[in-house]
């Protein structure tokens, strides 16, 4: 399978499955509240699929949600299947991601530093006034 094939596969499920979330009865998964499927990987072959998923409310529902995702695997394949008109879907793999966790952090910090850089900026501005 060329790579740009299984790019558009990739995104192809990473959509179905964001999709049908909300259809998924397993508390784990919670209609999909909260969750992100982040990204998917497809095999070039196309016989196998890592699917990332996150929580808004950590890497400890991620992983909770993942159960929840391997239960559900066959209705998700049926689904990915009748969809992209697929004979053969790819064997899913769910894993859980921190990546929103950590985009959280990065963006805190990066609040935190403009702040302080502002309030440092200020002071500054306020002693060069005073001098003048």
């Amino acid at each position: 399978m060329a790579s740009h094939k299984a790019g558009r596969m990739s995104e192809d499920i990473r959509r179905i499955i964001s999709g049908k979330m909300a259809d998924l009865k397993d508390p784990r998964i919670n209609g999909g509240e909260f969750l992100t499927v982040v990204r998917c990987d497809v095999a070039r072959d196309g016989s196998f699929c890592r699917v990332y998923i996150s929580s808004f409310k950590g890497i400890e529902e991620a992983k909770k949600a993942v159960k929840g995702f391997e239960s559900a695997t066959g209705y998700l394949k049926r689904e990915i299947s009748n969809v992209l008109g697929l004979k053969k879907c790819p064997e899913l793999k769910f894993v859980a991601d921190d990546s929103i966790e950590h985009s959280a952090a990065i963006t805190k910090k990066l609040r935190e530093l403009v702040k302080d850089t502002a309030d440092e900026a200020e002071d500054e501005l306020d002693e060069d006034n005073g001098e003048g």
